[in-house]
């Protein structure tokens, strides 16, 4: 549950990277396994094909939760809200469930993104956005906005694998009452080889994919992995039937590589524009 009052299906459904030309039978596939939150980003370029695939699913638009972001060269307040406004069109919805702010960019903008993040609030106002959010934000990210007096995010959306916990920002977070939802969860596939991971998934006739997102659920962490085949896509909706024990989780969190096992960029210097 967010703080603003609104539920968010833990296993969500990531579209970074997916082509747009396949993002729409992408999804329709997504829909018909079972998925009823779908990740995208203006910097994706693949929204248009999340909304074709919404419109062509029939399904109820409140039984869908959709998550877009804010594209890095929108964030002054007359780009917000006209960009916001291309999403919508694109998504062929009048809202969206989950609206975030992609990267900080802290050498952009004079460093003003808690500015930024005010003016994504007020869309919430308006009934098109029905919480607000940030990914990639580090600690000091979040103490900058608590202490600009803007809103609390209801979510942080940030880099969490077995191999990077990101435990810093994780702890910050669940203090602070921010749902944690992670990207690349299955550490692109480069964590799933690890034998501690393995023996578990053996343990509970899964497979290393399901017992990692079973790990994410039991952290109480959101996940939004991607994939493109219709199996991989049922293999990791069927890790909602996996639980771990209190073993399994500990024997994963001792997994961690701290900042050595981080694959995408560092926030604090990530700047493409």
């Amino acid at each position: 549950m967010l703080h603003s009052g609104f539920g968010i299906p833990l296993l969500g459904f990531g579209t970074y990277k997916v082509d747009p030309a396949e993002t729409a039978h992408v999804v329709q596939q997504a829909f018909a396994v079972g998925y009823r939150h779908i990740d995208t980003a203006q910097m994706y370029g693949n929204e248009d094909g999340v909304g074709q695939a919404l419109v062509e699913s029939g399904l109820p638009r409140q039984h869908v939760f959709i998550t877009t972001k804010l594209d890095n060269p929108n964030h002054e307040p007359d780009r917000i809200v006209s960009s916001f406004g291309e999403s919508l069109r694109k998504l062929r919805t009048d809202y969206v469930d989950l609206f975030l702010m992609h990267w900080p960019l802290p050498m952009h903008y004079e460093g003003r993104f808690a500015q930024t993040f005010a003016a994504m609030e007020e869309l919430v106002g308006s009934g098109q956005v029905r919480s607000v959010g940030v990914s990639n934000f580090q600690v000091s990210h979040l103490e900058q906005l608590v202490d600009a007096g803007t809103g609390v995010p209801v979510i942080n959306q940030i880099e969490i694998h077995p191999y990077f916990q990101n435990r810093e920002v994780v702890a910050y977070c669940q203090a602070a009452g921010i749902v944690v939802e992670a990207w690349s969860p299955l550490g692109r596939g480069k964590d799933l080889a690890d034998p501690v991971i393995r023996q578990i998934a053996a343990k509970h006739a899964a497979t290393p994919a399901q017992v990692v997102l079973a790990w994410h659920r039991a952290e109480g962490f959101v996940a939004i992995p991607k994939a493109s085949s219709l199996a991989r896509q049922r293999e990791n909706f069927d890790s909602l039937n996996v639980v771990l024990d209190a073993g399994d989780v500990d024997a994963i969190r001792g997994l961690d590589r701290g900042e050595s096992g981080r694959m995408g960029p560092h926030p604090d210097v990530f700047a493409k524009m």
